[in-house]
C-alpha cells in the first residue's frame, strides 16, 4: 500500500487498484484531490517500480487473496475499492473475499473501464509478440510514449505487463456469487475494450444499488474526466461514511 497523502481525520479510505501495467503512482492526483476527507491507499503490485525485482502475480484471485490480507491494518474506518480496467476485476474479487476473511464488507465498489466480470471477449494479448503488445499499449493510451520507445525500459516493464494481461484474460468469475455493496461503474463512450452494455452488466453482480456513469473518452477516459469522477466518489463516500458511522 502507498499513502501519498496522510489524512488522519478521513471519514473513509479508498483502496485504488491499477490497470494492467499500471502502478500506484497513477493515483497520486486522486489522493491529492480526495484528501483530507478521504484517505487514498494505492496498491503497488509486485513486478513494477520499486517492486520490479519481485516476480509478478499472474492470477486475479491470487492478487485478491494477498490484498485482502494486506487490508487488515486499515479496517478501522470504512473501506471502499476503486479499480480501473484489470483493477476493477481485482476489486470485485476482493469485495467478495473481505467478509469471508473477517473484514467489513466494502462500503462501495467503483469499477472503471472494465466490462462486468461475467462478460468475456476472446482476447490473447498476453500471448502475442513484444511488438504487438507495445502496439496494443499505444492504441489504448495511458502509457508514456517515451517509455514505450525506450528498449531498456521496455525490457524492464514488459514481463509485468504481460503477466497482468495473462491474469485478466484468463480470469473467469464464479457464477452465483454476488456482492451486496453498492457499485458505481464508470466507462468511456468510445472505449474499444468496453461497450456500454458490457459496463451496465455490472448490475448483475450485486444485490445492492448499481449506478452507471458514461463519460466522454476512450479506455483511459479518466485522465480527462477526473473532475466528474471525483465528484461522484466524494458524494458516494460521504453518504457511506455517514451510514456506517465513519469519521467526519
Amino acid at each position: 500500500m502507498r499513502r501519498f497523502e496522510r489524512a488522519p481525520d478521513a471519514r473513509a479510505r479508498l483502496v485504488c487498484l491499477p490497470h494492467a501495467g499500471g502502478s500506484a503512482s497513477f493515483f497520486f492526483p486522486l489522493a491529492k484531490a480526495l484528501a483530507p476527507a478521504v484517505e487514498v491507499l494505492a496498491v503497488q503490485y509486485p513486478g513494477r517500480q520499486d517492486r520490479r525485482h519481485e516476480p509478478p502475480v499472474d492470477s486475479i484471485r491470487g492478487l485478491a487473496n494477498r490484498l485482502v490480507e494486506v487490508l487488515r491494518p486499515f479496517d478501522d474506518r470504512p473501506l471502499a475499492l476503486f479499480g480501473h480496467s484489470m483493477g476493477a476485476i481485482i476489486g470485485y474479487e476482493m469485495a467478495l473475499r473481505m467478509p469471508e476473511a473477517g473484514l467489513p464488507a466494502p462500503v462501495h465498489l467503483f469499477a472503471s473501464g472494465r466490462r462486468a466480470p461475467s462478460r468475456y471477449r476472446d482476447d490473447d494479448v498476453h500471448g502475442v509478440s513484444d511488438e504487438r503488445l507495445v502496439s496494443e499499449l499505444r492504441k489504448l493510451g495511458g502509457s508514456d510514449a517515451a517509455m514505450l520507445a525506450d528498449p531498456e525500459l521496455l525490457a524492464m516493464i514488459l514481463p509485468a505487463i504481460r503477466s497482468d494481461y495473462r491474469a485478466v484474460e484468463t480470469y473467469r468469475h464464479e457464477p452465483g456469487r454476488q456482492l451486496d455493496c453498492p457499485v458505481t461503474v464508470f466507462t468511456g463512450d468510445r472505449d474499444p475494450r468496453v461497450s456500454v452494455e458490457e459496463a451496465r452488466a455490472w448490475a448483475e453482480h450485486t444485490t445492492g444499488p448499481s449506478d452507471l456513469r458514461v463519460l466522454p473518452g476512450g479506455h483511459f477516459f479518466l485522465a480527462e474526466q477526473a473532475a466528474p469522477m471525483i465528484a461522484a466518489m466524494t458524494e458516494k463516500l460521504a453518504g457511506a461514511a455517514l451510514a456506517t458511522g465513519g469519521n467526519s
